[in-house]
């Protein structure tokens, strides 16, 4: 097979994991769906939000990724 520019795709099946929220933060996530219905005029769900709010915190992290490039 040739050498090509594009690598091996990663594993993308995504992963289910079920977490217990407080009642403030159950508050809270449905208050920014709330404000994300506002802000797009589309309603999407909080399980379809978490997701997208996790890796935007992640990516945002510099801290963390300072950690993950020390051997």
């Amino acid at each position: 097979m040739a050498d090509l520019k594009l690598p091996k795709l990663p594993e993308r099946t995504p992963k289910r994991i079920t977490f217990n929220a407080m009642p403030g933060l159950f508050e809270a996530l449905n208050a920014y769906a709330d404000a994300y219905e506002a802000a797009y005029g589309r309603r999407e769900s909080v399980p379809d939000l978490i997701p997208a709010m996790l890796t935007a915190f992640i990516e945002t992290d510099r801290r963390f990724h300072r950690g993950r490039r020390k051997p």
